[in-house]
């Protein structure tokens, strides 16, 4: 299976948060907290069943821990090599 992007991560995020392409996931945001971002715990609960769902990584126990775009998607990366 592909890795997740940062790019691929912003389109499920999108997704999860019913918003279109001309929101805050402009840019690098790899370092920026979710909640600066404007994502709250409903949000990234659906971004967890997004990334389930695609990419067979259950992240919904490690959700505090990855406040940021880069350590979700390392850790998502993590979990697919190692499976």
């Amino acid at each position: 299976m592909a890795a997740l992007t940062i790019d691929g991560l912003k389109d499920i995020l999108r997704i999860s948060a019913g918003e279109d392409e001309s929101d805050q996931l402009t840019g690098d945001i790899a370092e920026t907290s979710f909640s600066e971002l404007g994502y709250d715990s409903l949000a990234l609960l659906e971004t967890a069943a997004l990334i389930k769902r695609e990419y067979g990584v259950d992240i919904t126990d490690n959700l505090e821990n990855l406040g940021t775009p880069q350590s979700l998607t390392d850790w998502v990366n993590a979990q697919l090599t190692a499976a």
